[in-house]
């Protein structure tokens, strides 16, 4: 059976059709969460979660789409409902720093890892207080004010900071994935 004849059977209700379209796409769902998060066991069931939402919201698929950005679409929705739920938790900053990559990388789907895999040496690559800036934001969880009292800086120079430590960080990345592709 094709997708397109699984989601329209899914869609009329069919359990097995349903099973088959979590089969084909779990495992990418978990590979797009899990990175995401600092837990496996919080991926595991935010995948579920994923799947779950999938099966509610079918009636809505157009059946005419592809059902992996679809998917993902709903991933992410779940992941900043995840960092919302928990912002006490550690992992949350990297969540959303995940998010704000996700962002910043506007690219085809599978270059997020890549981007990933580059975001320590451009970290790296920044100036010491935009590094600082960034720690204390996605770390330390601080709002704009606290790190510019920190880096003994106003509110608006420290979110100016923050601003050009994006921009910076998504150019470095923009740039080292350019290269990986033309490899």
């Amino acid at each position: 059976m094709q997708e397109q004849q699984l989601l329209e059977a899914a869609q009329r209700g069919d359990k097995a059709a349903f099973a088959r379209i979590v089969e084909l796409h779990q495992g990418p769902i978990f590979g797009f969460i899990r990175p995401r998060v600092l837990q496996p066991s919080d991926a595991e069931d935010l995948t579920q979660e994923v799947f779950l939402r999938c099966y509610q919201q079918r009636a809505r698929f157009d059946t005419q789409g592809m059902i992996r950005p679809w998917l993902i679409g709903i991933a992410r929705n779940v992941l900043r409902e995840h960092a919302r739920k928990s912002r006490r938790r550690k992992e949350v900053a990297w969540t959303e720093m995940c998010l704000e990559l996700d962002e910043l990388v506007h690219s085809p789907e599978g270059t997020y890892d890549d981007a990933l895999l580059h975001l320590p040496n451009c970290l790296d690559s920044l100036g010491q207080s935009a590094r600082q800036a960034l720690t204390l934001k996605y770390s330390a969880q601080m709002r704009l004010a606290q790190i510019g009292e920190k880096l003994c800086r106003s509110e608006g120079a420290a979110k100016l900071l923050m601003f050009r430590a994006r921009q910076a960080l998504k150019l470095c990345l923009d740039r080292k994935m350019r290269v990986d592709s033309d490899d």
